[in-house]
């Protein structure tokens, strides 16, 4: 397979991962869409890239939300948020601290927030949402509305998960992954464009990250939703989408990241 047919079958994983319900994290596009100018909750989620914390703290610092939560302990992703930011603000000691405690840190002394609900105890998507509802219960919120904000690559999973587990079906979640790249050819290799988003995957590793989620995504009984692992609700995962990733397996097979088998550790 040539590079631009690769560069292609990445691009519509990615857009079909990178889950977006507004065009911005803005109050304009929240009125628009949903006729609301904030949410009452927006989290943050580590596994973000460290981009992900300067397009939270803006909306934040404009009122795009009424609580902030900040979400993350420590996983695979932790090891390049600690040089991003430490990179970025080597004030802030990186080392030994959790996802959670790393963004919280940044966006305080870039943005002068400081109201912030932290949740540092989860190490993967699965109890990264039920220890943030937990959080959610704990300081008596009853959201309506939720705006999640995660890595491009893991966003349709998380929003998933909170369909499985919230209670309320009344509850809106808004989804907004915390960047959007498109991959391309240029001197004869795949990059990404735009460049010099901070804290963007290498391109390897990217590939990686998106290839990972197809099978997790899948109801089957390898896959996470309710046939198979039950972790995430029913997915629909549309026939181009399984096409691009399986031309993408004949190239990449040795890159899809394999699955954590304490994914959903509290249930």
């Amino acid at each position: 397979m040539d590079l631009y047919k690769i560069a292609e079958n990445i691009n519509i994983l990615s857009d079909f991962l990178g889950k977006r319900d507004i065009d911005t994290l803005s109050s304009l596009d929240l009125k628009e869409k949903y006729d609301i100018s904030q949410a009452d909750l927006l989290i943050l989620f580590g596994g973000s890239i460290a981009y992900g914390c300067d397009i939270v703290g803006k909306a934040v610092a404009n009122n795009i939300a009424k609580n902030f939560m900040i979400v993350g302990g420590e996983g695979h992703t932790t090891k390049s948020l600690r040089q991003a930011i430490h990179h970025a603000f080597p004030e802030i000691e990186t080392a030994g601290k959790m996802e959670a405690d790393m963004m919280s840190d940044y966006i305080k002394r870039k943005y002068d927030i400081n109201n912030i609900l932290i949740e540092r105890h989860s190490t993967n998507c699965g109890n990264n949402i039920t220890y943030s509802l937990d959080v959610m219960e704990q300081n008596n919120l009853s959201p309506n509305h939720i705006i999640i904000v995660q890595d491009a690559t893991m966003q349709r999973r998380m929003d998933a998960g909170f369909r499985k587990y919230l209670q309320d079906p009344n509850v809106e979640i808004i989804n907004f992954s915390s960047y959007k790249v498109r991959v391309e050819v240029k001197g004869k290799k795949l990059v990404s464009d735009p460049p010099g988003i901070w804290g963007m995957w290498d391109i390897e590793r990217y590939i990686s990250l998106l290839m990972g989620e197809i099978p997790r995504l899948l109801d089957d009984r390898n896959g996470y939703g309710p046939n198979g692992k039950n972790y995430i609700a029913h997915v629909d995962i549309p026939s181009y989408v399984l096409k691009a990733y399986d031309e993408l397996k004949v190239e990449y097979e040795n890159l899809i990241r394999v699955a954590n088998p304490q994914y959903a550790s509290k249930q």
